[in-house]
């Protein structure tokens, strides 16, 4: 029987508050390790500081971590963003060296975003940056920090700027792609464009432009999200939910709005693979299926403990010396 991979995005860097969305290092780690006894084997992690707005703060991913990792039962995978806070998305040095300390100085994190390309998110919103120079350096980040990246493409052409780089070695297969749509810049939540974005990947297979060792997820923001899912089901791949997605859960008899829940969402998901006829992948075979190495829990909790804030509040500091401050006031991301 297949295994279907349920991937939580908890956060999101844009939510707004109002909604439950967790915020906090302590929230975030207890939805993760909720959402993981719902169902979920990977966790995406996006941090807020202390008004709400998406941040890049290592010393925020470090205690989120560690607070998943105390539950010593729970082997969830733990993917991070590289792209949660509009203030340092600008394509300069000090904000691409920001949108990667966590990755470069926390321990335990296993996956990491690699958004291929650089697109307009739509009106109201602005250019989400992803230069050449940044993922160039957040490739060989990974691989130095044995990272796998899980490759978000909003359009065609990042799928095809993927095998760019993989063919480069900036990447390595087996390679993994979350196919994101509903943004106004990218593809939209239907069928036939999950099916469009399949095709890409298979002619650019054929070419060799891109290796046969590919897995895929797939997700739709707000009303796209079920659309999308249902079709990643069909297609064979993985499937995402989650409130950075989306927040709405569906509609009572009545028509009135059910306000999502984490839990609620892969809640659903879970049904939604069982009734497919897939079973859902644990977090052992989703990391098998991914090419990820078992986790070994006791040595991750040990690299956790030799970090102290203190080197991450001095990974922030000389960061801004090395390169210069460039963080300006936005109301959030895109």
């Amino acid at each position: 029987m297949a295994k279907t991979i349920i991937t939580a995005a908890l956060t999101g860097a844009i939510t707004p508050r109002g909604y439950q969305v967790p915020e906090t290092p302590e929230q975030i780690a207890q939805e993760a390790y909720e959402c993981w006894k719902a169902g979920a084997s990977i966790v995406h992690l996006h941090m807020r500081d202390d008004q709400g707005m998406g941040v890049m703060d290592p010393v925020k991913f470090y205690e989120t971590i560690r607070l998943i990792r105390a539950h010593e039962d729970c082997d969830v995978i733990i993917n991070c963003t590289s792209s949660g806070d509009n203030r340092v998305s600008d394509d300069s040095p000090y904000g691409n060296a920001v949108r990667m300390l966590h990755h470069g100085n926390v321990p335990g994190i296993e996956m990491g975003t690699f958004d291929a390309g650089t697109f307009n998110w739509g009106i109201p919103g602005g250019i989400f940056s992803n230069s050449p120079t940044f993922l160039t350096t957040l490739g060989g980040l990974y691989q130095e920090r044995g990272i796998k990246p899980e490759f978000e493409v909003f359009d065609l052409g990042m799928i095809r700027a993927v095998g760019v780089y993989w063919k480069k070695g900036i990447v390595k297969a087996p390679l993994h792609f979350q196919l994101c749509l509903g943004v106004v810049g990218g593809m939209d939540t239907t069928p036939r464009e999950v099916q469009e974005m399949l095709t890409e990947i298979e002619h650019l297979q054929a070419a060799g432009n891109l290796p046969k060792e590919v897995t895929w997820s797939a997700f739709g923001i707000g009303k796209g999200h079920l659309p999308v899912m249902f079709s990643a089901l069909a297609n064979g791949g993985h499937i995402r939910v989650g409130m950075e997605d989306n927040v709405i859960y569906g509609k009572d008899k009545d028509g009135n709005k059910i306000m999502a829940t984490n839990v609620m969402l892969v809640q659903r998901a879970v049904r939604a693979v069982e009734a497919f006829g897939n079973e859902v992948a644990a977090p052992a075979e989703a990391r098998e299926l991914l090419g990820l190495k078992p986790l070994d829990h006791a040595a991750v909790v040990k690299a956790l403990d030799a970090v102290t804030v203190e080197q991450l509040e001095q990974a922030k500091k000389e960061a801004g010396e090395k390169y210069g401050t460039t963080y300006f006031a936005a109301k959030g991301m895109g």
